[in-house]
């Protein structure tokens, strides 16, 4: 779980390195200016990163974060440093999508939040995992993710 939140653009503008784990990393989060108003924002990080807690090689993800906010936004700076801190964490894909997903909600109490991973095949095998934190409000616009299924050369 994200131990560090603040309210306000906290990381923007500064230099920060990336955390060394999602344990040290921080979320920052920002008045939504349209919380009155139910929209879809997404967040998409094809390049996505952690490392096999049994192996220690490194999985691949892509991952399609989509939120219906409420009274708070996530600054994307901190939102890349939180996702960029998984790199060098030891975690199964499951663990680190819902892991995501969870502290996002958390942070941020949107109205609906999302996550899809689409990870990469390591042993010949794709993991795709899915979490949401219930029902999307009624009449809110939920694209498809885009991301198509895994599909080999056969």
């Amino acid at each position: 779980m994200v131990t560090k939140s603040h309210d306000g653009p906290n990381l923007l503008g500064q230099h920060a390195a990336l955390p060394a784990s999602p344990d040290e990393a921080e979320l920052d989060r920002v008045p939504n200016p349209q919380a009155g108003t139910d929209y879809l924002a997404r967040f998409t990080a094809p390049e996505f990163t952690s490392l096999c807690p049994v192996t220690g090689q490194p999985d691949f993800a892509h991952l399609v974060i989509d939120y219906a906010p409420g009274d708070w936004l996530v600054e994307s700076k901190s939102l890349k440093l939180y996702l960029g801190s998984f790199r060098n964490h030891g975690a199964f894909h499951e663990d680190c999508t819902v892991r995501i997903g969870k502290d996002l909600a958390r942070v941020l109490q949107p109205k609906y939040l999302r996550i899809g991973g689409y990870w990469y095949p390591r042993g010949g095998m794709p993991i795709d995992v899915f979490w949401q934190t219930g029902r999307a409000p009624e009449g809110l616009w939920l694209p498809d993710q885009g991301v198509p299924p895994y599909r080999g050369r056969g």
